[in-house]
């Protein structure tokens, strides 16, 4: 007997079905409750397989090894669709006794049908092109209560759990319902309710009808990842979808060129010519259909399929040109609804010192309410991710209170809107996002996305929130601004007076003083070097000290002119050709007084033939006394002063080099500014006015010169400055 086309359709048909816990096996086996689901697949193969062995039998032998299959293999598929449906989405432990007592019926009934052939079905029919028989009414009847009991038993378990459910969990339950549904109620009426009527010639369909429930499991898998094995369903879609068009195109060609419609009857050459033909143009046409049904399982299971970098650079456009809070919002929650085809996006932010908390949404409806708000705030400082999605299976503790207030809300994902690397703290909101209008769940790259889209939000919304609050801050102090401005102005023109009278006053005061001091400082000289007769060393060292006094004295004048002459632009650097060795040379002699009386060793190497330079003679002199002369100061008893003056291809460089207190290191950055001494040189030296570095800098960057400076507290410090010769370096040199 040949094997009937209606075997070859159920061995098709378990190829299907192994096709499925092929890709379950391998991607999906993580949880108890997916290898339940695929033992039930399995067991269809095993049925499908059975039939067709069945119904193409022409032996007892045949028989027995096709109805035993087809008969026990679906009451274990009804078993572990039953534990499957008890265990889906529950997350509770196995109950071992229940299992067990769930099984003790199957093993009761499966007994005599795998013992006797006869136990169910009372005669066969080989006569026609597929195999027919008649069952025995009591078995079968009891054998047909098994099914509709524990297939009642499933639905009604997946239902109750769909209506506990929300969400995802509840998207997943209603497509497994819905197909539990469809294909056990067909083939329950064409493998149990037809043969007990009398008539075997309709079981063939039964294992076709598990094909409807591939399909709307491949759907749930596409539109809701049940098993997150997207990927792999996708790809396994086109390759059977391909194989099965050009089966199907193959097999209705031969039929149609062989004029029968079972395999196996004697060939003409010329048919055999034309099937080898036509396997082989199948064979070529394989890829073409491959592509084929890619774009259509894309379609299917990538519909919600977007441009992330899209989106980002639209995003990024908004956040760019926009600096308002309720604009940026507005607009973001259209360009992310719009891309990742959300039901609706919407934003919380918290309140502020000039605005209460706001929520902008593409559907106003979905307000949370504050006692509800008030729990978010409380339990995302706990939570390990900016992005929480409802789907996540491994929620506990806060994690499933948080989940069912957004179920109850209708919100799928909760970005947190969170500035710092710290996940806790509450953040400036929240991004709520609803179901995507699919019915698609959220991926793990939307999530990925959503991350980044959280970040950046983030950062643009706190600067529009800053920028707000300065608003704001500046409206209300408008008012007081305008009130004290008139007062303000009356005080500035005071200040200016008193600030013109205060110049006038040093600029006088300091002319006046330079005069006697002058005078003061000749005699005192004129003195040490013996012009009035022979002193005592004592006396010639507090001369010495006196003429030292007076020459700081000096300078101090110099620099409160020079301040001045800042103030009113009146300050010229006026350049002539200057010996700057013999410049510090002779500085370094009246020094020397000073740094004898402190027992400091005071050193200067004169360099031999050093070039002429165009300097400020007098300002150079103050620059280089202020240095020397602060070294003195600063640096104790006993202690060292090095004083170079070299000259380099490209520049001469000046330094002062001592073993003073030095500089702290948080203090350096100010050191050259006007009035400020460093703490420790407060202590020192009380009497410092903080304007003798502030000039020396001014005096050698208006030149066209540089500062040199570097120190470190207690070790000491080395102040100077150079300067580029193509800039001082007289013309005749």
């Amino acid at each position: 007997m040949s094997i009937p086309l209606q075997s070859w359709i159920l061995f098709f048909v378990a190829l299907i079905n192994f096709g499925l816990v092929f890709v379950l096996f391998s991607r999906a086996l993580k949880a108890r409750e997916n290898l339940l689901f695929v033992a039930a697949i399995l067991c269809n193969v095993l049925w499908a397989f059975g039939d067709g062995i069945l119904l193409a039998a022409s032996s007892e032998a045949a028989v027995s090894v096709g109805s035993k299959l087809f008969f026990i293999a679906p009451m274990f598929t009804a078993y572990f669709l039953l534990l499957f449906a008890k265990t889906f989405k529950t997350h509770k432990p196995a109950n071992n006794v229940v299992d067990a007592a769930l099984a003790l019926p199957v093993l009761i009934l499966a007994l005599p049908l795998f013992l006797k052939n006869d136990w169910l079905i009372s005669s066969v029919d080989y006569s026609g092109d597929i195999l027919l028989f008649t069952v025995n009414v009591l078995p079968f009847t009891i054998y047909s209560l098994y099914f509709s009991v524990y297939f009642g038993l499933s639905y009604i378990i997946l239902y109750r759990h769909m209506k506990q459910s929300k969400g995802v969990d509840r998207k997943h339950l209603q497509s497994l319902l819905y197909a539990a549904i469809l294909s056990s109620a067909l083939a329950l009426v064409s493998n149990l309710g037809l043969p007990l009527l009398g008539t075997s010639a309709f079981i063939w369909l039964g294992p076709i009808f598990t094909l409807f429930y591939i399909f709307l499991v491949t759907n749930s898998i596409a539109r809701h990842q049940l098993f997150d094995i997207k990927t792999a369903v996708a790809r396994a879609s086109a390759y059977v979808g391909a194989i099965v068009a050009l089966l199907l195109a193959y097999s209705a060609l031969i039929f149609i060129l062989s004029g029968t419609d079972t395999l196996g009857t004697n060939l003409t050459a010329l048919q055999r010519l034309a099937f080898a033909t036509l396997a082989v143009i199948s064979g070529l046409m394989f890829r073409p259909m491959k592509l084929f049904f890619d774009k259509l399982t894309n379609r299917l299971f990538y519909r919600d399929s977007y441009s992330a970098q899209e989106l980002l650079d639209e995003l990024n456009e908004t956040l760019v040109a926009d600096v308002d809070v309720e604009s940026i919002l507005e607009k973001s929650t259209h360009i992310i609804q719009q891309n990742i085809k959300t039901s609706y996006c919407g934003f919380y932010i918290r309140e502020t010192a000039y605005f209460p908390s706001r929520y902008v949404a593409t559907d106003d409806k979905k307000k949370i309410s504050e006692g509800n708000l008030e729990k978010i705030r409380q339990i995302t400082p706990q939570l390990s991710h900016k992005i929480y999605s409802v789907s996540n299976e491994n929620d506990t503790g806060e994690e499933l209170i948080l989940k069912g207030i957004l179920n109850d809300n209708d919100i799928e994902i909760l970005g947190r809107l969170v500035t710092t690397e710290s996940l806790k703290v509450a953040g400036v909101g929240y991004m709520l996002l609803g179901p995507k209008q699919s019915g698609e769940i959220y991926t793990a790259e939307d999530l990925k996305l959503l991350e980044i889209i959280s970040n950046e939000l983030v950062l643009a919304i706190e600067n529009a929130l800053k920028l707000e609050e300065i608003e704001q801050f500046n409206v209300t102090l408008q008012r007081k601004i305008d009130t004290a401005t008139k007062e303000l102005k009356d005080n500035n023109e005071k200040l200016k007076a008193l600030d013109v009278a205060k110049d006038e006053f040093v600029s006088m005061a300091s002319h006046q003083l330079r005069t006697p001091l002058t005078s003061i400082k000749g005699y005192i000289s004129m003195v040490l070097e013996g012009d009035a007769g022979e002193i005592t060393p004592t006396q010639k060292k507090m001369l010495g000290q006196a003429y030292f006094s007076s020459q700081r004295m000096v300078y101090l004048i110099s620099d409160l002119l020079n301040i001045s002459r800042l103030r009113t632009g009146k300050f010229i650097i006026e350049t002539k050709p200057v010996d700057l060795a013999e410049l510090v040379e002779s500085e370094l002699k009246q020094l020397e007084e000073g740094a004898a009386a402190k027992n400091i060793t005071l050193s200067y190497k004169k360099p031999k033939n050093f070039p002429i330079l165009e300097l400020d003679d007098m300002k150079i002199r103050q620059v280089v006394m202020n240095f020397v002369d602060n070294a003195l100061y600063y640096t104790p008893q006993d202690g060292k002063i090095t004083v170079t003056l070299k000259e380099t291809p490209k520049s001469v460089e000046f330094t002062v080099v001592d073993s003073g207190i030095g500089v702290p290191k948080n203090e350096q950055h100010k050191l050259f500014t006007k009035f400020y001494r460093a703490e420790n040189a407060r202590k020192a030296r009380p009497d410092g006015t903080g304007i003798g570095l502030f000039m020396a800098k001014k005096i050698i960057v208006t030149s066209g010169g540089s500062i040199i400076f570097n120190s470190k507290e207690g070790k000491g410090s080395t102040f100077g400055f150079s300067f580029p010769k193509k800039k001082v370096l007289t013309e005749d040199k």
